[in-house]
């Protein structure tokens, strides 16, 4: 199925007294960019996590944060007793000089000393337990499932956009056929007033003569320019139809197109010489770059 690169998914989980929630965003990018902000103390998580989304991703820039919240801390706390002394010492000797300056200090309470840096220690600083370590990992893949889901929804839709955007581009296509047969007799008509121009200078070279006359029919002819629009427009069709019947990544492919559907629109204009062939390929330009801006978030 095609897939956008632009998503998001979310997901919480708990087990044996700890919290956590993660975030996935996804956005285009010319490559599979993986930015992680995880915590410490999980190991072989962030391993995990980029064997499972580079499988499943081929591209885009994917920024996933884990939040984790140990909620049996207060379990685990202890006291360093040398530093405690160390600053019920310190306190001590403020006091003191205070009071030989003639100043009147509060007294510090409990709070105020167990907020000193180092009195209060984490007396199992080992991480999450192993139960913990193990639902957390489990969460890797429903939360990619869901990541992926939202991709290929939004590359439905992004399908059906793009899949009428080169319908109009068809369209137009055979309106610029019609108008080019509408322009013939203007054509014809300044090819003979060129001629006529380019004849009537009888110093000119019969070689000479024959390269300006080639020259003046190659510069409005735009039967090419049709032709290659036609094959872009059927390539496009084929690749979101591939992309339809199984994972394919081909937004660089139909990014490609897209850059050869604005040469030959450009070179359209370049030689219509003919007002309505010119608004023709004008718009065809504008629905090419609005069609470009679609497939910049395809995968």
């Amino acid at each position: 199925m095609i897939q956008s690169m632009t998503a998001f998914a979310s997901r919480t989980g708990h087990a044996d007294g700890a919290t956590w929630a993660w975030e996935v965003r996804s956005v285009n990018a010319r490559g599979l960019d993986l930015r992680l902000r995880l915590p410490d103390g999980i190991d072989g998580l962030e391993a995990d996590i980029r064997a499972a989304f580079t499988k499943a991703i081929k591209r885009g820039n994917v920024s996933l944060t884990l939040r984790l919240t140990m909620n049996d801390t207060a379990q685990n706390l202890s006291l360093d007793e040398a530093q405690l002394d160390r600053v019920l010492g310190a306190l001590d000797v403020i006091q003191e000089r205070a009071f030989t300056m003639g100043v009147t200090l509060g007294q510090p309470t409990t709070a105020d000393v167990l907020n000193q840096r180092g009195v209060v220690q984490n007396a199992g600083n080992e991480g999450p337990s192993a139960e913990i370590v193990a639902a957390i990992k489990a969460d890797i893949g429903p939360l990619l499932h869901d990541l992926v889901n939202m991709r290929e929804r939004e590359g439905q839709s992004l399908n059906a956009i793009i899949a009428t955007q080169l319908s109009d581009i068809a369209g137009n296509i055979a309106n610029a056929e019609a108008a080019i047969i509408e322009r013939r007799p203007e054509a014809e008509k300044a090819l003979q007033t060129a001629m006529e121009r380019v004849l009537g200078n009888t110093d000119l070279d019969p070689d000479k003569l024959a390269q300006e006359m080639a020259a003046l029919a190659v510069k409005t002819d735009v039967t090419e320019e049709i032709d290659r629009l036609k094959a872009h427009v059927t390539a496009a069709s084929e690749l979101l139809e591939v992309a339809q019947k199984e994972y394919h990544p081909v937004g660089r492919k139909l990014d490609f197109l897209s850059q050869e559907f604005n040469r030959e629109a450009n070179t359209l204009c370049s030689k219509a010489q003919h007002t309505k062939l010119t608004g023709i390929g004008l718009e065809l330009k504008t629905l090419i770059d609005q069609m470009r801006e679609q497939i910049q978030n395809v995968e």
